[in-house]
């Protein structure tokens, strides 16, 4: 049962975020929904790039494993540069892949935006930080061979969801951090800042989810993160909720580097989301408010929505995406 308490707690935190604030109904929706944690299978059907007139696919952004490799999708209108986004994919740190959720972010190419969708090392082949290494290289990257592809290096835009919302929320907030950078992954004299970031219900403290679940009263996803079978534990190299694994979660989570020099971000979750719970985001948010300004950060509960699906893919949500990007990019 949730604690009206608590649920004013949620509502004062949302004051300092721009936004559609959670309410009542959301909070209950998401104690309510269908119990089970199911990580994002992370493969789709081949999705239609055919009209996209120039791409570059495959394309090796280090050398140190096979799958370090980036497809890149240009504009078929003007010449550029074009503003960035680069999309990291989900699958909870351990499947999917460059082509399994590019989808949504495929519109922005129709207005204007480059797309870069990136591998990246999964936990079967590395542990963190592994990942964040593999994001910060590909952005590098991209800024440093921006002038071969047509692209503008001052804005870069990451956008992300669940585990690739992490990354996406890490990177945001930990440009020019040099211990979640691999110099030998190359380019390392050149900036791994972006200018803006866009989570979608991505984890952003693993230590806490299961008890977050608790006092949202959601009894079917409580108990899967502190366990050695977990996504989360897999991709850190230790058991979440052990002493040995705390300083890990420290290191891996976005809120460690939050700064007032962050750029801005958009972030959604969905109310009943049974994978991530929704105080992460809001948690997440309100920080980044406190630190860099309420008008920098968007927050939006999807009422009703789940772990992703078609209220975050919808036509009308990604555009409201891209209209946070033409305005804090262009």
């Amino acid at each position: 049962m949730i604690k009206r308490s608590f649920i004013i707690i949620c509502l004062i935190l949302l004051g300092f975020v721009s936004g559609v604030a959670a309410d009542d109904t959301q909070i209950a929706q998401a104690a309510q929904s269908p119990a089970g944690r199911i990580l994002p299978a992370g493969s789709k059907s081949s999705v239609d790039t055919s009209w996209v007139q120039k791409k570059y696919l495959d394309v090796p952004y280090a050398s140190l494993s096979a799958t370090q490799k980036l497809d890149l999708y240009i504009p078929n209108e003007g010449s550029g540069p074009y503003p960035l986004i680069i999309e990291i994919h989900g699958g909870g740190f351990i499947s999917g892949s460059k082509s399994s959720q590019i989808s949504p972010m495929l519109e922005a190419v129709k207005k204007g935006y480059a797309l870069a969708s990136i591998n990246y090392r999964l936990s079967a082949e590395a542990i963190w930080p592994a990942q964040i290494n593999d994001v910060k290289a590909a952005i590098r990257f991209l800024r440093a061979n921006a002038a071969r592809y047509g692209l503008d290096p001052e804005r870069f835009a990451t956008w992300g969801a669940s585990a690739g919302g992490s990354l996406s929320a890490l990177a945001g907030v930990s440009g020019g951090v040099s211990k979640l950078a691999d110099p030998a992954l190359g380019n390392a004299t050149v900036s791994d800042r972006v200018q803006a970031a866009v989570d979608w219900f991505g984890p952003i403290y693993f230590s806490t989810m299961d008890a977050e679940f608790s006092a949202l009263g959601t009894s079917g996803a409580m108990g899967l993160t502190n366990a050695a079978t977990s996504a989360e534990s897999k991709y850190l190299g230790k058991v979440i909720g052990t002493p040995e694994a705390q300083p890990l979660v420290e290191a891996a989570s976005p809120r460690s580097y939050i700064s007032a020099d962050d750029p801005p971000f958009f972030i959604q979750h969905g109310t009943a989301d049974r994978n991530i719970p929704i105080t992460q985001s809001i948690d997440f948010a309100r920080a980044l408010a406190q630190a860099i300004g309420g008008g920098k950060v968007v927050y939006e509960a999807l009422e009703g929505a789940g772990h992703g699906g078609s209220q975050f893919e919808s036509a009308q949500n990604v555009a409201k995406v891209i209209a946070f990007l033409d305005k804090v990019l262009r």
